[in-house]
């Protein structure tokens, strides 16, 4: 008998997910899903679970051509099912063709002498994801917008490199049709927004415009999050983001920018795509100084580029133009929340948090 293992969230059923199961099970004659536990998804995907475990695996065992359904085994984000492979030892791992950790996963297999498939997604009627489930169940009344710590113009397919990475966070207030407390042209992601909240794909949007991805991702997935450079968004990592609250503000230039009039401009790709791997190992850490310090690295970057001089604001310890840069709001970091709080007495200055949607 030809054993077939896969693994997911499956939070949320939806036929995209049936189809994956169903042509899984034609790779073999047993079927084994693995679904993220409720553990593993409050704290290693920051997630809270939409149905109760028991629901989940009554579900998942209902759909034609799965044998056996089991929970997550292991504590972990990617490999939460080590243990059931270990034990089972299937034949084949089947993942979808988007999985964004099929080299981890095809050399874990290699070492346990299991085959690794990866299956395609076939047709456009399945081509569903749980986050564009839940877009349709919030009706996308608001969203966050955001802030760009560094690797900004990585998510620009042209510019894109091989191990750089962009990061990035969600921020509230959030903006919806009727309420937009922010200026326009402002290098928070606004075009991005307006179409989400327009039930428009943002990312195709964005790339249309001949700009990167990083806008819609962030407002779509929200938290603190690691992209990995490239010519579509591919999640490295995300974080629970709370350890940066009290400690940003947003100071607006007097100016708007066009992010699609400036992407052309000569700038320093090397120091870029450095300060996205900084920023990157200090969201690992949760690390002000590591964010500081990469904030300070792209705002180097833009002053070579041509832009202005930022004010100075008293306690700030590190800052940046938001965005394209060369106008909209500029980013300013704060070790305590009492200095971000009176730098805030400013009038062209605004408060804002990160967002991390539950």
């Amino acid at each position: 008998m030809k054993k077939v293992f896969v693994s997911g969230c499956y939070d949320i059923l939806h036929a995209g997910h049936v189809q994956f199961f169903q042509d899984a099970r034609r790779l073999g004659d047993h079927l084994t899903v693995c679904f993220a536990s409720d553990k593993v998804l409050k704290h290693c995907k920051g997630r809270q679970p939409s149905l109760p475990e028991d629901n989940k695996k009554i579900l998942i065992g209902a759909i034609t051509g799965v044998d056996a359904v089991v929970k997550s085994s292991d504590f972990h984000p990617v490999f939460d099912f080590v243990g059931h492979l270990k034990h089972d030892r299937p034949d084949i791992l089947a993942v979808t063709s988007d999985d964004r950790h099929q080299d981890e996963k095809r050399a874990l297999c290699r070492k346990l002498g299991i085959a690794f498939v990866v299956l395609p997604k076939r047709n456009s009627a399945t081509a569903v994801s749980t986050t564009q489930v839940l877009q349709r169940l919030a009706n996308k009344e608001s969203v966050p917008l955001r802030v760009d710590f560094a690797g900004g113009w990585l998510d620009v397919p042209k510019f894109a490199r091989r191990g750089g990475y962009v990061v990035n966070c969600a921020i509230s207030p959030l903006v919806s049709n009727e309420s937009w407390p922010y200026e326009t042209g402002s290098g928070l992601g606004g075009s991005a927004a307006y179409a989400i909240l327009k039930m428009i794909n943002g990312v195709s949007a964005e790339l249309n415009l001949g700009v990167g991805w990083q806008d819609p991702a962030i407002i779509e997935e929200t938290g603190l999050c690691v992209w990995r450079s490239g010519k579509k968004p591919v999640l490295d990592f995300k974080a629970n983001p709370d350890w940066l609250r009290g400690k940003m503000l947003i100071i607006f230039t007097g100016k708007s920018h066009n992010t699609p009039g400036l992407v052309d401009r000569r700038r320093d790709y090397d120091v870029i795509y450095r300060a996205g791997g900084m920023a990157r190992d200090a969201v690992r850490a949760e690390d002000f100084d590591g964010i500081a310090g990469a904030v300070r690295m792209s705002y180097a970057v833009q002053r070579k580029e041509g832009m202005q001089s930022l004010p100075t604001v008293k306690n700030a310890v590190a800052w940046k133009y938001l965005g394209g840069g060369h106008g909209g709001y500029a980013l300013y970091l704060f070790a305590r929340k009492k200095d971000r709080d009176a730098a805030a007495r400013r009038k062209d200055a605004k408060i804002i948090e990160p967002f991390l949607k539950m």
